[in-house]
């Protein structure tokens, strides 16, 4: 038996008192409403709760930390994971990875709860995939911007983000938008391996989303999925998610792998399956903790040969300076 507190929430979706939790995919084909949580790395958990209904999220207060954050790499460190990048480049084995660090406190001596800090998302960085997750080991408070997967019927859509600029900028530069049309590729290839011959088509190519501080670049890539898929096979055809990893998938997974620490939930999916209706979030802008003192935030830029170190680095920091700003704390320089 579980005990209480477990809960989920996304867009007005609120699911409470845990009774199931599963590794396998196979209990999804079985029908019925599950949460599910997929690392980077691909450790995956299928939850099932008692009680599903719509509702606003229970707001809770939220005391800003204190303190200073640590990042997994320096200033420094990060702009030579990114030459060494830009190196794997030039020598023509991949094409664009997404290289990306975390950012971490000690927020106390107790188990830190972050019902609060989703509140305090919700109010001061509201975002379309924000999602809260509390199972046993994990707790995730999410501002996702990004569509990993939305399903309804046969048809399955993703929208990739790549290209971020400043609120008050205008313009998103050519490498932005080569850098999106490389990861709409891979996507297009992704989704082609589950859908029906000739299905897949880019909806929409370099739209412009407004964000909190920030403005994105996004793509929307569409499928009709072939009859009798299996949540397994699309999983397995999908994750991680391209955007966060890069093209090639599988050369930019190695590079990833022999940089980076474990990512864990950044950079994995969040969401909600009730059979063949699904809406799945990328884990980016995402808070989380292991059932111990040390809050996590994870944050990265997409590089191609065009990149350049420093500003990769800043682009880091734009991204995680407003929800920092909100979690309290110092941001490393």
């Amino acid at each position: 038996m579980f005990g209480r507190g477990y809960q989920f929430w996304m867009d007005g979706i609120h699911a409470t008192g845990l009774i199931k939790i599963s590794k396998n995919p196979k209990v999804l084909d079985k029908g019925g409403f599950w949460v599910v949580f997929i690392t980077f790395e691909g450790e995956m958990k299928f939850a099932k709760f008692r009680r599903v209904r719509r509702a606003e999220f229970p707001s809770s207060e939220w005391t800003p930390l204190a303190g200073h954050w640590r990042s997994t790499l320096s200033k420094s460190g990060y702009m030579e994971y990114v030459e060494k990048i830009r190196s794997a480049i030039e020598c023509g084995g991949v094409y664009q990875v997404n290289a990306c660090r975390q950012l971490f406190i000690n927020a106390s001596h107790k188990r830190i709860k972050l019902s609060g800090l989703f509140s305090k998302l919700l109010r001061e960085n509201p975002a379309p995939f924000a999602s809260y997750l509390s199972i046993p080991g994990y707790e995730i408070a999410s501002a996702s911007p990004e569509r990993f997967l939305s399903r309804n019927g046969s048809r399955i859509e993703t929208s990739p983000i790549k290209g971020t600029i400043r609120d008050d900028e205008d313009i998103f530069g050519e490498k932005d938008k080569a850098e999106n049309l490389m990861i709409v590729d891979l996507m297009r290839n992704d989704l082609s391996q589950i859908c029906e011959p000739g299905s897949v088509e880019v909806a929409q190519l370099f739209r412009e989303e407004k964000h909190p501080g920030i403005t994105h670049l996004v793509s929307d890539v569409i499928g009709t999925l072939k009859e009798e898929v299996k949540w397994s096979e699309i999983f397995k055809a999908t994750t991680p998610p391209g955007s966060v990893s890069g093209a090639p998938k599988s050369a930019a997974i190695e590079i990833i792998e022999a940089n980076e620490r474990v990512r864990g939930p950044y950079c994995g999916a969040l969401g909600w399956i009730y059979g063949d209706r699904a809406e799945l979030a990328v884990g980016i802008r995402t808070f989380w903790s292991e059932g111990d003192s040390i809050l996590r935030f994870g944050t990265g830029a997409g590089i191609t040969w065009g990149s350049d170190a420093e500003s990769e680095w800043q682009e880091t920091q734009l991204k995680a300076r407003k929800l920092i700003a909100i979690a309290g704390g110092v941001l490393p320089q």
